[in-house]
């Protein structure tokens, strides 16, 4: 197989979903025999602002002539005159995890002018790799990306033993993901001040460095809510204690105004887990409605009406659990989403 560059911005190791899903795709593609060259294009992204155009000009231009190239979105978006220069001598896809500027709590006018500008970054690619049928759908409508020019590569999932879960005691709700706004967790907050009668406790694992603001917004909220003793903060954790978490977990939460497609929901597919979440974006079909109880995203009063149910109800949350591991195994495989994004590359090759 021939070689790619793989574009990224700020650091590979960051814990988020869409940096997992870069690590896993290079991993299963480095796998099947694939070189690939990850082209380090700096912090700052996506504030056009923060970023060293030097250093992006630099990074770009050591990809050698004729060699197929990934640019993930989070650059991509704002980087429109350096994509359609690079795309006079290489073939470039871009990969899109969701909008930027339908990030959750930017002002009308920056996301007018995100949007403005991904829309010029994907006119001058090649082709589109997208997480979810529904980003498929926001691409060609918004973009103006043709059907022809898209590929839906849906993030996979590892095939994981099944947990025993008794249903027996106190329940413990787990919700991850960063501490930033589209994440909803003050939402979430609000919607376990209405359950307190109920016996839970519930813990929140994501880094809080991304949106300090967010993060202390966050800490206090809790405290106001009198729920300092019964929702804890863990922060980033490693691998081994996430999985620990999911594990030890009796339901799953997700409360996000916005998902490209929702790879900690997938998980707890993976896990078994019965969730409450919200419509938003892709997570409409990402999470199957036998495995959840769905609500608006935004309402809290809906979410906490949907959680007392799955707290009060352990026969309920074993059927959805039961229904959450049987979706898990329809699932694709990483192998199955970096074989996809291989045909890509060897379209661009051609």
């Amino acid at each position: 197989m021939s070689g790619i560059a793989f574009a990224i911005p700020g650091d590979i190791d960051t814990a988020t979903g869409g940096y997992a899903y870069d690590r896993r795709v290079i991993a299963e593609l480095r796998g099947m025999g694939r070189e690939v060259t990850v082209v380090g294009l700096g912090d700052g992204f996506p504030d056009p602002v923060a970023i060293d155009a030097a250093r992006v000009r630099h990074a770009l231009g050591s990809i050698p002539d004729g060699t197929p190239t990934l640019i993930d979105g989070l650059a991509l978006g704002i980087l429109p005159d350096e994509a359609a220069e690079l795309a006079r001598r290489v073939p470039v896809a871009a990969l899109v995890h969701h909008p930027l500027g339908l990030e959750t709590g930017l002002d009308a006018e920056r996301s007018r002018r995100l949007l403005d500008s991904e829309r010029r970054a994907l006119a001058a690619v090649r082709h589109v790799v997208v997480t979810s049928r529904a980003t498929a759908r926001t691409v060609a409508d918004s973009f103006a990306v043709a059907a022809a020019r898209l590929t839906v590569a849906e993030p996979g999932v590892d095939r994981l033993d099944p947990v025993d879960r008794p249903g027996t005691g106190r329940p413990v709700l787990l919700a991850v993901g960063a501490l930033v706004p589209r994440k909803g967790y003050d939402v979430l907050v609000a919607a376990l001040a209405e359950i307190t009668s109920l016996g839970w406790d519930a813990e929140i694992i994501g880094d809080p460095g991304r949106d300090p603001a967010t993060a202390a917004r966050l800490a206090r909220s809790i405290e106001a809510a009198g729920l300092a003793g019964r929702v804890r903060l863990r922060g980033q954790v490693t691998a081994d204690a996430l999985a620990g978490a999911y594990r030890s977990a009796d339901l799953f939460v997700i409360a996000s105004h916005y998902e490209g497609y929702g790879m900690v929901a997938a998980e707890a597919l993976a896990y078994g887990l019965p969730i409450v979440s919200t419509t938003a974006g892709a997570l409409a079909e990402t999470v199957p409605d036998a495995a959840a109880l769905k609500v608006p995203a935004g309402d809290a009063k809906a979410l906490a009406a949907a959680l007392r149910r799955l707290v009060a109800d352990a026969a309920l949350r074993a059927r959805l659990g039961r229904a959450a591991a049987a979706a898990a195994l329809e699932l694709p495989t990483w192998r199955d989403c970096a074989r996809t994004i291989d045909h890509v590359i060897r379209d661009l090759a051609r």
